[in-house]
């Protein structure tokens, strides 16, 4: 019998902890197998690669990892490199950092280095990515957008993304920079039925189909499936509507099956939301 291998993809709201305890670091080291560890660490969004390559090295090497390089790619012939493969086939964990996510895609999007990276995530390695790192996670992302504002289909641009959770839409820096707003003009605009808005210092760990929080913030997740929008009717400038949303907001230790679209309490129970809701009613 062949044994199935895990996915697993740490995505992390922006500004986790790099200096006192690390949990999620500590944890995307310990699932790229501990003191065996062998990380690349993806610099292509950053205009300082070098300075944000090596701080996550020696955030790394603290932690016990065996192996820490930087893989900077300012081109798309670097996405070639053979170097560059190389380090990508042998990595157990690959860490895309924070910057400009549109950096991200242009460089890597559709080059060997990005069908490496997916084929070693296939292979088990894990995937993490903090702040423009992580807006990459799905298939369509999030390129620029205005925060604290109401739903209007003027305030998101969307672009492709890397692919590795697809059908799902997500942001970083969430409750920071009160951007609930345009992660639902994402969601109706991509369209999606999932969004995940995820605070800073504060991670979504991924594996196979179920999400666990870890970190000091929350995950929001927003679920448009089956719900009346207005988008049809309206200009682009003008507010959406949207009815019959469902809203879930998960600190540490909850959980959500992507599979059922159901949060999964710390107690391992699902709560029955329409009991919940009819003993609010009465």
């Amino acid at each position: 019998m062949v044994e199935s291998i895990s996915k697993q993809l740490i995505i992390i709201g922006g500004a986790e902890d790099k200096k006192e305890d690390c949990e999620i670091l500590r944890e995307f080291v310990r699932r790229a197998g501990g003191t065996k560890a062998k990380i690349v660490i993806m610099t292509a969004a950053t205009e300082l690669p070098r300075e944000v390559g090596e701080n996550y090295i020696r955030v790394f090497e603290r932690l016990g990892a065996e192996d820490a390089r930087i893989l900077d790619t300012e081109t798309r012939d670097d996405a070639s490199s053979s170097t560059a493969l190389e380090a990508v086939s042998k990595a157990t964990g690959i860490f895309f950092t924070g910057g400009d996510q549109a950096r991200i895609t242009s460089v890597l999007k559709d080059t060997e280095l990005d069908t490496a990276i997916h084929k070693r995530f296939a292979e088990g390695a894990v995937i993490a990515g903090t702040s423009a790192g992580a807006a990459v996670m799905p298939d369509k992302m999030i390129v620029e957008g205005d925060s604290q504002t109401n739903p209007r289909m003027e305030i998101i641009d969307m672009g492709p993304g890397l692919g590795f959770l697809p059908g799902v839409v997500i942001d970083q820096h969430f409750l920071q920079r009160g951007r609930l707003g345009r992660l639902i003009s994402a969601l109706i605009q991509e369209p999606a039925d999932l969004g995940f808005g995820i605070d800073e210092n504060t991670a979504m760990v991924v594996t196979d189909r179920q999400v666990e929080i870890i970190g000091e913030g929350s995950v929001t997740i927003v679920d448009v499936e089956s719900t009346y929008d207005n988008m049809g009717e309206i200009l682009k400038d003008e507010a959406l509507a949207i009815c019959g949303a469902k809203l879930h907001i998960l600190p540490r230790g909850y959980k959500f099956d992507l599979k059922t679209r159901q949060p999964i309490l710390n107690n391992g129970s699902i709560p029955d939301v329409s009991v919940l809701a009819g003993s609010a009613n009465t």
